[in-house]
């Protein structure tokens, strides 16, 4: 058994803080100095750099990454009753909001290879009650947004990506047009939770568009529904950023394409060193999307995984499960007309993929007691 003088972290926040400790510790000094904690001028910095960053024409803040699907949803202007299509491997936020808003959740299996949504299988679940799209960019990863953005003008439906997983991903479209992630559908929604790839040190979140008249309607319903203060023209939320956040995102940005770089160099390592083993199967990465590795994902094959987890763990190795029970199959969602292998992909995942440590701060001696222990545990 190998050894490290490390301890492993699945997110190393604290190492990230260091490297830009001074900037972020003036930032915050300057926000306690102003006393302008909530709408200060480091919001509206903030967004307008994030604006720039993400080449969109607004970008709206909010509270967290789920009141931000739940604010793009209720802009919409979905009613109960109203379908929306998502995936059932995925975080519970994404479904969680659709059955907050009375609205209905129509799960559909993913691609085995990539873990995005199956847009075949996104046609097929199409009603006349289908109001919208919730595509998950997965672990890092697009999903296939040229051909979800077809299907959506075919039958006139709302996109809502969810981004909270990929922001900086760039996607690709066939004639060569490349935009960020969050960009291409009608709202993008995205979360700054702290191990997020462009993380706060709380919480928050933001919602991105390019039609202004949605813009403005999704601010006001962000803001109690006001445009003007006590004048409430719709029903809205108290959804905002708080401007320490917004301080240290706004750091954080500047830093944000070379946080994916590191990471792609973390995934780079896992790659070349599980390709082609007969139980380690690596993530797929496709054409149409880059890839910002928010999680390195692995499909075990003929591997137990709980007992690969607790002698991982035993070598002070952390593993995570992303995700252990599908959508489907929570007692929350319970819906009659799913049941146990009505999405094969997704209940194939669940029960064999597992995370490694992955994060902007990982060095060599690192990986390699990460490989190292792992193939030796996988034969």
């Amino acid at each position: 058994m190998t050894t490290t003088t490390r301890k492993i972290q699945m997110v190393d926040l604290k190492g990230q803080y260091q490297k830009i400790k001074p900037e972020v510790d003036k930032a915050i000094e300057n926000v306690i100095n102003t006393t302008a904690f909530i709408n200060g001028p480091d919001v509206k910095e903030f967004q307008s750099d994030l604006e720039k960053y993400l080449k969109v024409k607004n970008v709206i803040p909010c509270a967290n990454g789920t009141d931000a699907l739940q604010i793009a949803m209720m802009a919409l202007d979905l009613k109960p009753g109203d379908e929306v299509i998502t995936a059932s491997f995925t975080y519970v936020a994404t479904a969680e909001v659709i059955g907050l808003l009375g609205l209905k959740p129509v799960l559909v299996d993913v691609y085995p290879d990539t873990f995005d949504i199956d847009v075949e299988a996104i046609e097929k679940n199409i009603t006349n009650k289908t109001k919208a799209i919730v595509p998950v960019h997965l672990f890092g990863q697009c999903a296939d947004m040229e051909k979800i953005m077809a299907v959506a003008k075919k039958y006139n439906l709302f996109v809502i990506e969810d981004v909270a997983q990929a922001i900086g991903a760039d996607y690709i479209f066939s004639n060569g047009t490349k935009v960020k992630a969050g960009t291409i559908g009608t709202i993008g929604c995205t979360s700054f939770f702290p191990s997020k790839n462009l993380g706060c040190y709380g919480d928050g979140g933001a919602l991105y568009t390019n039609d202004d008249a949605l813009a403005k309607k999704i601010r006001m319903i962000a803001h109690h529904g006001q445009s003007v203060q006590y004048v409430h023209d719709v029903l809205g939320v108290n959804s905002r950023l708080d401007t320490l956040q917004a301080a240290i995102l706004k750091i954080k940005l500047k830093h944000l394409d070379e946080y994916a770089a590191a990471r792609n160099k973390v995934a780079d390592y896992y790659d070349m060193a599980f390709a082609n083993h007969p139980k380690l199967k690596i993530p797929k990465r496709v054409k149409n999307s880059n890839h910002v590795f928010h999680q390195y994902t692995l499909q075990l094959n003929d591997v137990d995984r709980t007992k690969l987890r607790e002698q991982l763990a035993e070598r002070g190795i952390p593993a995570m499960i992303y995700y252990p029970i599908p959508l489907h199959m929570q007692k929350a969602y319970k819906d009659d007309k799913y049941k146990a292998g009505d999405f094969p992909i997704t209940e194939k995942l669940c029960a064999n993929v597992l995370s490694l440590p992955m994060h902007t701060e990982m060095d060599e001696e690192t990986l390699k007691y990460i490989v190292d222990n792992l193939l030796e545990l996988v034969k």
